[in-house]
Parts: structure tokens; sequence; C-alpha cells
């Protein structure tokens, strides 16, 4: 099925509409969306005898509300389509069938929130559009309110600002949104909208000595001063733009020297998005792009490919010789989840001892980021119920929650709150939890960091690998063996390993025949001390130590390949822990 965009002079309802027998259709709960947020959801069409033309197999009420506005505002935008093969009647009226009765929510925030997830996990913008059958450009035009404000896209959603402000304000940089709600907050001022806002974005206010990159001390142009206020604008563009360029060219020179491949001048106006890049860091190829808005501001973003061509290198990276299969992983995707969740509920525990780290980490996360650092709470998702029931119960878990209850008792929270992060809910917003904060001593706020940091560490990640092996974390004191773990071990080779790890080496000759079944039996019953075995403690699987090691050389350990990857930082961040604790060893 072929997704585009089609002017609405070139469609007429086909006879095979699920609705086609309406002559006049009720257009009262859908007049006003489509009249406020234009036609979200593409019509199904199919070519009709000539190739300019189409007939709506479904959706003739949005074709009718399309319409409709087209008469009251003398125009409107092409309509999204879908374009069935022609012909098939039958598959015709199915089409119509099954896209009346599930229809795609319309809310252009959920569906925002919901792809910039996507995209976050991989998804490119043609997957999306594939998936929920809208075109490439409704796809980028939902993301694009991903760059708005929180503010500005609750004003949307509580229809305070009409579609054409909103969808103006996603070429506007943070700066340009800050003082359009300033304006639109002001009792004297009109902050513009619709075709208004356009003109203002592109250039109609002055542009600010504030965005210059230059030394105005060396600017020869005339500046002019706002004698009522603050700040001070230039008073010719062309002579600031020949100067701004001239110190966005020696920027660019100066990464060029420190070694970037490539620094990427982007057209004026035009904006970086970042679901079309990932990062890529400079040793890797990694570009700087630099982006410049129209009201002279300039970012520069480091460390990014386009999207298309880190795909490109992944797979030229991972696709190897196609004739070697590839080695079956040591253990199953739900054991690794299972490793990932228990070692990361150790790591983020044992942070609650040592407020230094977790001092330290946040500052790392603020200056490199991480999939968590917007600020989001890691959500522990798990493969399986019987995982979620084990981490839930673990010892970890436990410690962690009990802290994060007094501290949310100490922010004055309800202590009910899921989460200390995102869980401030006074009419005050930032500045008022700050004056709180204020009030409180070193020790209470390190206190607060680390429930942030450990509610904020992502699950299956590198830096759990090293904060674990720095801290020294001892599964053996939180963990215990369930089922959850041992039911997932399936493999032979593997479960030949562990049986003579926790039986010995005499008991597992004498089973070596035994099925997987029996043998994860016999290991169960060392570690309960049941069916007449004495009971083994102190046993915690190679994949879950810290640093984790494997039991075969197969591979598809992911804690371990991680560990190996970062072993070489061990020493010296190692060496520089204990430096940083002789001094307060001493002054204890």
């Amino acid at each position: 099925m072929e997704l585009k965009h089609i002017d609405i002079t070139r469609l007429s309802v086909s006879p095979v509409n699920m609705r086609g027998g309406r002559k006049s259709p009720d257009l009262t709960n859908i007049l006003p969306s489509v009249r406020a947020r234009g036609v979200l959801v593409p019509l199904i069409v199919r070519r009709n005898g000539s190739p300019e033309t189409y007939e709506i197999v479904a959706g003739k009420r949005r074709y009718h509300a399309a319409l409709a506005i087209a008469e009251e505002s003398g125009s409107i935008d092409p309509l999204p389509c879908a374009v069935m093969e022609a012909g098939d009647d039958a598959a015709a009226l199915e089409a119509s069938l099954i896209e009346n009765i599930a229809r795609l929510d319309p809310d252009e925030m959920t569906q925002c929130e919901t792809f910039t997830r996507l995209v976050q996990e991989g998804r490119n913008v043609e997957d999306i559009s594939l998936t929920f059958g809208l075109t490439a450009l409704q796809v980028k035009r939902t993301l694009a309110l991903g760059n708005l404000m929180p503010r500005i896209r609750n004003l949307y959603r509580a229809e305070r600002i009409d579609a054409v402000t909103v969808r103006h304000l996603t070429l506007a940089t943070k700066a340009q949104q800050r003082d359009w709600l300033a304006l639109f907050d002001s009792e004297t001022d009109h902050a513009p909208m619709g075709q208004n806002l356009k003109s203002w974005l592109m250039g109609g206010a002055a542009i600010s000595t504030k965005v210059a990159l230059f030394d105005l001390a060396t600017y020869s142009g005339e500046i002019v001063s706002d004698l009522f206020g603050d700040d001070s604008y230039f008073a010719r563009p062309s002579d600031f733009w020949t100067a701004q360029m001239a110190a966005v060219e020696e920027r660019a020179a100066s990464y060029r020297a420190a070694g970037w491949p490539e620094v990427v001048v982007m057209e004026r106006g035009e904006y970086f998005h970042t679901w079309e890049y990932d990062r890529c860091p400079k040793k890797k190829g990694g570009r700087v792009y630099v982006a410049i808005s129209h009201r002279g501001e300039v970012s520069f973003h480091e460390g990014y490919l386009t999207t298309k061509e880190a795909r490109r290198r992944e797979k030229h990276v991972e696709g190897g010789d196609a004739r070697t299969k590839p080695a079956r992983p040591e253990i199953s995707a739900p054991i690794q989840n299972y490793v990932d969740l228990h070692r990361h509920a150790a790591v983020r525990a044992s942070l609650l001892s040592q407020p230094a780290m977790a001092l330290r980490l946040m500052v790392a996360h603020a200056i490199v980021g991480s999939p968590m650092w917007r600020v989001d709470v890691e959500k522990q998702r798990a493969n399986t119920a019987a995982i979620a029931e084990s981490v839930e119960a673990c010892a970890s878990e436990a410690i962690f929650d009990g802290k994060r209850r007094e501290v949310l008792t100490l922010l004055g929270f309800d202590p009910d709150t899921p989460t200390v992060t995102g869980g401030y809910a006074g009419d005050d917003g930032l500045p008022g939890l700050l004056a709180h904060l204020l009030e409180l001593p070193d020790e209470a706020v390190l206190s607060i960091l680390a429930i942030v940091i450990g509610e904020t560490l992502t699950a299956g990640s590198a830096i759990v690998e090293l904060v674990g092996a720095l801290l020294s974390v001892d599964m053996v004191a939180v963990w215990q063996t369930d089922d959850a773990l041992l039911d997932s071990i399936r493999d032979k080779q593997v479960i030949g390993r562990i049986f003579a790890e926790v039986a010995g080496d005499a008991v597992a000759t004498a089973n070596a025949g035994e099925s997987v079944k029996v043998q994860r039996q016999i290991v169960r019953d060392c570690l309960a001390g049941t069916g007449g075995r004495a009971k083994v403690d102190g046993w915690v699987p190679r994949w879950m130590a810290f640093p984790p090691s494997t039991y075969t050389d197969r591979g598809g350990v992911r804690s371990a390949e991680r560990w190996n990857a970062i072993a070489p930082l061990f020493d010296t961040a190692k060496g520089a822990v204990e430096k940083k604790a002789q001094p307060m060893a001493q002054a204890a």
C-alpha cells in the first residue's frame, strides 16, 4: 500500500465505501477536530481509472469534513491517503470495514509521545509510517511536536492555541518558545498567532546581541539599545550576518583542527531534528552539525551521523561472512533480562551508601547524556511475569524502596508516589523545589541524589558493570536463586557447568547422562538443601557476579561483553576511588 498526500479535487467517494449509502454524513463530532487539527488519519483510496483521480474506499466523513473546511477557508492542504491496488472490490470493502471499526487514535500529542519512544528504541521514520499507516511526512510533523516545550504542548491539548500556531512553533528554538510564552502570559503584549507567528519567527523580531558568537567590542556595525530594557539589538541584520558567519567558520575550523572529520554548517533556518540523526563519536567518524536560526542563534551538535548512514555502517560491521553460522548464545533473552535486572537492582541499592559516586554519576550523565537523562525513570521492563515478580521481591529492591520512601517524606512528597524523579507536583514548579532543597543539609541532598541516580540508571548498560565492580557489589548478600532463573536455563552444556559448580564434579560426573530437567532439579535441591542433599550457600551464577564471566566460549552474554569493553577503564577508576577514600578514612 502506497502512502501519499492527494489534492482534494482528485478524490471522490467509491460505491464500495462502508458509508457510501449515506448521502449527507453526520459531521457533528468530526468537523471541530478537522477544523482544529486537519485530517490526521489517512483515507484509504484506490485509483479510479485515471492515474490522476482516486476513489475513497474508507474515510468518507473525513473527506466531507475536509470539503466543508475548504469551503470555509477557500483552500485545504492535500489529504493523507493510503493507495490500494485497483480493481478488487472485496478487498476494498474489507479495508473499509476494518478501518471504520478500528481507527488510529487521532490525538497528535499521544502519537508524538509514542513515535518519540519508538525513535529512541531504534525505529526510523519509514518504519513508523508503515506500522501506523501514515505517510512519512505525517510522522515527521508529529515528531516535530516533541520539540515543543511541555507547557506549549499542554496549551495545545487544552485547545488554547490552534493547530496553525502550534505547527509554526515547532520551527522555533527553545529561546523563541520561551519568548513567545512570555508574550502569551503578558497582560499588555500580544503573542503572535497563526501566519503572524511565522513572520515573527522568520525575522520579524530584531536580532539580539545575546546571540553573537563574536566579540561585540570588535563589531563595527551599529547596535541599538532598548532604553526601557536590558537588551540591545543589531541595527543592520546584514552586518550582523557577515560577522556571525565569519565566527561560525572560525569555530568550524577549530573543530576540524581538533580532529573532527567533518563540520556541516546547515542552511540558515534548517533545523537539526534529533530523530534524523544517531550519536557517533569523533573517532568513529561522527560529525559536528551547526544549526543557525533566522534569529541568529547558533547551536553546535557534536558527534552525529544521519540515521541512514548509521544504519548502513551497522549493516556493514554486523554483516560479516554470510556463510558463517552464528554461534548459539550461551543464555537466552529471558535469562539475560533476569541477570540485567537483578544486577541493576543490586548496583543502585549499593549506590545508597556511596553518595559521592552518585554525584559523579550525575555529572557524567549531564555532560555525556544517556538514554535515561531527560530525566526518565528506568522502567525495569521484564520479559516475563516471573522475572518481574522475582525482581520486585528481591532484597535490593526492598532496600531501595525503603530509602525512597524516606526521601519522599524528606521532600514533602506523597510517600505513595512511585518515584522521586518527576514526583514534584507543587504549583511553584522548579523554583519551589530548588528553594526547598536549599534548606536541606548537604547530606540530605546527597541522599536524594542517590535515589534519583538509582531511578535513572539504565538497566543492562555498561555503566552498571563499571559501577558495580567499583563498589564491589556482592550479589550473595542481596540475591537468592529462584525458579524464575532456574526454569529459564535449558541449555545442556550450561546446566552441566552449573551442576558441577553447585553440586561438585563427582555428583556432576555421576549424573552427566541425565536430562536438563533432572540436572536442574538436583541443582535446585542442592541450593535449597532438599531431596536429601546438603545445602549449598553463597552461589551466584557467573553472569550475575561483578565482574561477570561465562560458562562457555560461545559468547552471547551481554553483561560479560559489556564488561570486556570497559574493563581497561577499571584499574584507573579503582585507583581514583581509593585515592579519594584515603583522606576520608584519615579524617574519620
